[in-house]
């Protein structure tokens, strides 16, 4: 590369459009669609789709709603030709949809063109030739007039063949190739020349396909170009004007929103932004992106996933994981900080039909295109409390108590760090019941009973058989419930040390709708930290007892298990410490 002074490049040169009127417009509604995926997409496949694969991926374009299809290049290919026939012949055109050809401004090929559509309800034709002063120069050595005789003559003979052509409606499409690094005034030029042989209505008006075949500049100058071309064309009424943005600097979405912005009423573009050297525009990402300012784009990915996997088995192309809207990765967080604000949103958030989206860094309601909430949170090492905590609700149905999270979040921070990966749901569920269900040691509850005194509900006794570090005992002790009775009754026993300062349960909203969980929070007298134990179990009643002895035993504990080379090798507990 080159350093400082940089002689290879040189910037862009801007539009002369002072009093431009696009910054201040908003897009209202959702352009025409047409898509290329058959033509642009199919031409940069390492292997080109065959018949089968071509039929299979153009159903799959009607099936979302596109009604304009650029199925091939008729004469440019038996293989194009053949599924253009294939689909006229087997009537698999559906009333509602147009295809599309593309030839060069050659006569032969026109010529061929004609042939491959013939007996179609309706297609348009789209011509083009390059005009830019590179092409010019480089690869045709013509000059100005030249060049524009070239579309003129093309425009003139589909015309004549129109005429010919008995029972298909033909619309035609002219783009003036490389429209983006042409003279204004000669692209202007030549277009109306083209409209001059056309003589287009405004029933039947032409489309103009001004395309950046590279993109060369930055999108407020593509934008620029469009309204400059719209406001000092004759005619305006009588024409469409089209987009076909590529992606080279990765702008191809921004250019196009903003184009149309600019007065375009058409667009272009590959499923997934699928083309040339970096892509074409991206209908997907365009499309939603006005899905979440509130307009309708008139196309259906309500099932965006099944979208990408019939894609991807089709083309052999693969959709990235950061990919706006598609990816697998896009509506995940892994940021504690981010975790969080989402957790809260989801819960906060207003679930009446039609209410606003509302939830911190996501754009857009996964569910509205398919996708779920199961993977919006994703742990590992730089994950919060929050998100260990969304795992746990909408996975399990556990509603881990709030002072509660940052305990469990340190435990599997801690797993997920020594790991150096993610942590899947069911893992992290693992470790919740390690760490919390079925302790034994050094307390377990053997046997209980619970006598309340007909007169007075609210003083129980509770007798228990208990297992103190290998040793059976009996204890009693009477409280208002059967949690406060048995810490009254460990305290008889000499075996209280702490304060119970917190008490939780809940039916599990998951899997058994039979079973509840309990948590406990308990506050040891020495040094006045806090410890959490819970239980799961079909009695509500005994899920509370085995909750607080969960806790005790984790405040007992006075072995620390080492778990430096237990996950996630084998399925040990991870244990913390927390001594007397």
């Amino acid at each position: 590369m080159q350093k400082k002074n940089i002689t290879k490049y040189k910037p862009f040169p801007v539009v002369d459009l002072p009093d431009r009127q696009w910054p201040s417009r908003t897009i209202e509604k959702a352009p025409a669609w047409c898509s290329v995926d058959l033509r642009d997409g199919n031409q940069a496949l390492a292997i080109p789709m065959n018949i089968k694969e071509k039929l299979e991926l153009f159903q799959t374009l009607v099936r979302i709603g596109i009604k304009e299809i650029e199925v091939g290049f008729p004469s440019a290919s038996d293989t194009e030709f053949s599924f253009t026939r294939t689909l006229i012949e087997n009537d698999l055109i559906p009333p509602d949809v147009t295809i599309q050809v593309l030839v060069q401004a050659r006569e032969h090929l026109i010529h061929r063109t004609f042939e491959a559509i013939k007996g179609a309800r309706q297609a348009i034709v789209h011509l083009y030739n390059s005009i830019n002063p590179l092409q010019r120069r480089v690869t045709f050595g013509l000059n100005r007039d030249q060049i524009k005789e070239i579309a003129i003559k093309g425009t003139r003979l589909v015309k004549e063949l129109v005429r010919k052509t008995g029972g298909t409606h033909i619309k035609f499409q002219y783009s003036p190739e490389s429209f983006s690094d042409t003279e204004l005034d000669f692209s202007l030029e030549v277009c109306q020349a083209v409209m001059e042989e056309w003589e287009p209505t405004e029933e039947e008006p032409i489309i103009l396909n001004l395309p950046a075949t590279v993109e060369l500049a930055t999108p407020n100058v593509h934008a620029d170009q469009i309204e400059w071309f719209c406001r000092n064309m004759k005619e305006r009424s009588k024409a469409i004007i089209s987009l076909h943005t590529h992606n080279d600097r990765g702008c191809g979405v921004a250019a196009t929103e903003l184009s149309l912005m600019a007065g375009a009423q058409r667009v272009e573009g590959t499923l997934f932004g699928n083309g040339e050297r970096t892509g074409n525009l991206d209908i997907v990402t365009t499309a939603l992106n006005l899905y979440t300012q509130g307009i309708d784009p008139e196309l259906d990915f309500s099932g965006l996933n099944a979208l990408r996997r019939d894609y991807e088995r089709i083309t052999g192309m693969t959709v990235h994981e950061r990919h706006p809207y598609a990816g697998d990765l896009v509506f995940t967080a892994f940021s504690g900080s981010h975790q969080d604000a989402i957790k809260k949103g989801m819960d906060k958030m207003d679930a009446s039909p039609g209410a606003p989206w509302q939830v911190p860094y996501l754009p857009i309601d996964p569910e509205d295109i398919g996708r779920t909430y199961k993977a919006i949170i994703r742990i590992n090492s730089q994950s919060g409390k929050g998100g260990v905590a969304f795992i746990m609700e909408r996975e399990f149905g556990l509603e881990l108590p709030k002072k509660m999270h940052p305990e469990f979040s340190a435990v599997i921070n801690k797993i997920a760090d020594q790991g150096s990966r993610e942590l899947k749901p069911e893992e992290i569920k693992e470790a919740f019941d390690r760490e919390y269900l079925n302790l034994n040691r050094p307390l377990s509850l053997n046997a209980y009973q619970i006598q309340t005194p007909p007169d007075d509900h609210r003083h129980i006794t509770f007798s228990a058989e208990i297992l103190y570090q290998g040793e059976k005992r009996n204890i009693e002790g009477q409280g208002n419930g059967p949690i406060s009775a048995f810490v009254d009754g460990l305290d008889l026993a000499g075996l209280k040390d702490f304060h119970l300062t917190d008490f939780r349960q809940h039916s599990i909203t998951t899997g058994s709708s039979a079973e509840a969980v309990a948590y406990i929070e308990i506050q040891k007298e020495k040094d006045k930290s806090f410890i959490w134990g819970a239980s799961i179990d079909s009695n509500i009643e005994l899920a509370g007892l085995k909750a607080l002895v969960s806790a005790c035993n984790r405040a007992w504990s006075t072995e620390r298990r080492d778990n430096k080379d237990s996950f996630p090798d084998n399925n040990e507990a991870v244990a913390a410490v927390f001594k007397l």
